[in-house]
């Protein structure tokens, strides 16, 4: 543990809060100042995040690295500790990146009703929740940042959100809190059988090997729900859809950028550490959910009429693909599951950023009645196009790194699976998992085709953009705008950075991830 600039953490993860507090005294009728505020304390908690990025020591990369701990509630023993390592580091800082960009995005896009002081008040709150989530090292301490979270995207959802906004973001509030409260239970239940001297990480992966074996597989079973609602994992996945479609666009970029890897992030982090005779118990199980989340999803997109609903079942089988690569219990796929979450937050991010410009420019997402997209927004049609291609795995764009190693490592799981009598079970799992990546393409395909090709429809057939972000007919169609084009950029340009060369990501995960897992 290497303890050198312990202030470095504290202030990128609550800076955040401290422009909160100053917005707290701008009227609310002084939009743009309120925004400008938003948008520097995120561009401020961004460099902090630059800057430890330059301190990292990449040559310890599997050492917690700018740790702290000190005394927090010593009635349960529960401790303020935090650190960064190769795991969290990039989420960590992908949580910062979503969040300035999706406030930059915001400057002309506050969904109705307006209040621009409040948006942007719950996106810091959110990013605290997030970053603070990444670098908990204390069991309590991760329960709180990863609830913090979820108020913000309930009132973001419930507020800005569609017209069945109530029914959506109740849905989530309580899916979540369901599954919260047996991991919380889970979290007390580990802590006092294993005899833990605290909450700490630390504490609880040296005391697991004490749990009985009947009661390592009931915590883990609690765990597993809570992370699996947050996943989402095949069956607790239904709040998704609902959520995202009714979610405002800055809503569902955040949610399938970052709050969809909480739950995958627990099982790396948490579960899999702390319980490892458990984990090698349910492994099969998540590996046949992961894989019927694959297919599943798959088959769900090809139902959808809706374009950003479809991109909501896409995630349900996307993370089947991190959740398959968790489940081999191998350092490949564990490094294939970190990098998918990565490259799922950037693709379908921006997949949720474009639905969401479709949706303002069209005033619909049905799929039916869109097409000739790339005759009226070229540039848009081509970056869908291009986000497409990503989304389905296309080799040398990042979609690509999550999914092939992740099948790989399911054909040789970890020796213990395969001593359990499990090696046929994964190599069919592979064959129905690469199969998924098929129907991807076809419902990928799909959507693109109906919605870029052809001749425009003619609801909408009067206005060709004029690229200066003001169309000639009855309807709002312009190509990207100038708040689109900073926002979607640096995503785009990730997507192919981390798709030509994953070592980038790779070099810093791997020694972490080895260390919890290369034994």
């Amino acid at each position: 543990m290497i303890q050198e600039q312990q202030w470095l953490l504290s202030l990128g993860t609550f800076l955040p809060l401290a422009g909160v507090l100053v917005m707290l005294f701008i009227p609310r009728k002084n939009e743009v100042l309120a925004k400008e505020v938003g948008i520097v304390t995120a561009a401020a908690t961004l460099l902090v995040g630059i800057y430890t990025l330059t301190q990292f020591d990449y040559g310890q990369a599997e050492k917690l690295q700018f740790f702290t701990t000190n005394e927090w509630i010593k009635p349960i023993n529960a401790t303020f500790t935090i650190g960064l390592d190769g795991i969290s580091l990039p989420l960590y800082i992908l949580s910062m990146v979503i969040t300035l960009l999706v406030m930059v995005y915001s400057w002309d896009h506050i969904p109705e009703p307006g209040n621009a002081k409040a948006f942007f008040i719950l996106m810091l709150v959110l990013q605290t929740g997030m970053a603070g989530t990444f670098i908990a090292q204390d069991l309590i301490l991760f329960f709180v940042f990863f609830e913090v979270v979820l108020l913000p995207m309930y009132f973001m959802i419930g507020v800005w959100g569609g017209e069945n906004r109530q029914y959506a973001s109740l849905k989530f509030f309580l899916y979540t809190m369901f599954g919260s409260a047996l991991m919380l239970v889970a979290f007390i239940a580990l802590y006092i059988t294993s005899k833990s001297a605290s909450f700490a990480f630390a504490d609880l992966t040296a005391a697991g090997a004490n749990v009985g074996r009947t009661a390592a597989m009931w915590i883990f079973a609690g765990m597993f729900i809570g992370f699996a609602v947050k996943v989402p994992m095949f069956p607790f996945h239904t709040w998704l859809p609902d959520a995202h479609t009714q979610a405002p666009t800055q809503g569902s970029v955040i949610l399938a950028a970052i709050l969809l890897k909480l739950g995958t992030y627990g099982f790396v982090r948490i579960a899999l550490p702390m319980l490892p005779q458990a984990a090698k118990s349910w492994a099969p199980v998540i590996g046949v959910l992961a894989v019927i989340g694959i297919i599943y999803g798959a088959l769900g997109c090809l139902a959808q009429t809706d374009m950003k609903r479809l991109i909501a079942f896409s995630s349900v089988a996307h993370m089947g693909f991190v959740m398959l690569g968790i489940s081999t219990l191998t350092p490949l796929g564990i490094n294939a599951a970190m990098f998918g979450m990565v490259a799922h937050g950037l693709i379908t991010g921006m997949l949720f950023f474009i639905a969401g410009s479709v949706k303002e420019r069209y005033h619909t997402l049905e799929i039916k009645r869109l097409s000739g997209m790339l005759i009226q927004m070229p540039r848009l049609g081509w970056i869908l196009g291009f986000c497409a291609m990503a989304s389905l795995g296309l080799p040398g764009l990042a979609g690509f790194w999550g999914e092939f190693p992740a099948i790989i490592s399911s054909w040789n799981p970890a020796e213990v699976l395969v001593a359990n009598g499990h090696e046929g079970l994964y190599r069919g799992l592979t064959i129905v998992a690469a199969l998924g990546t098929v129907l991807a393409a076809a419902y990928l395909l799909w959507l693109y085709q109906r919605t870029s090709f052809g001749t425009p429809n003619p609801e909408f057939a009067g206005d060709h953009g004029h690229g200066d972000g003001h169309g000639d007919g009855h309807s709002d169609i312009h190509d990207v705008g100038i708040y689109e084009w900073i926002a979607w950029t640096p995503l785009l340009i990730a997507i192919v950075v981390f798709g030509v060369y994953p070592q980038l990501m790779f070099k810093v995960m791997d020694p972490a991830v080895t260390h919890l897992f290369g034994k």
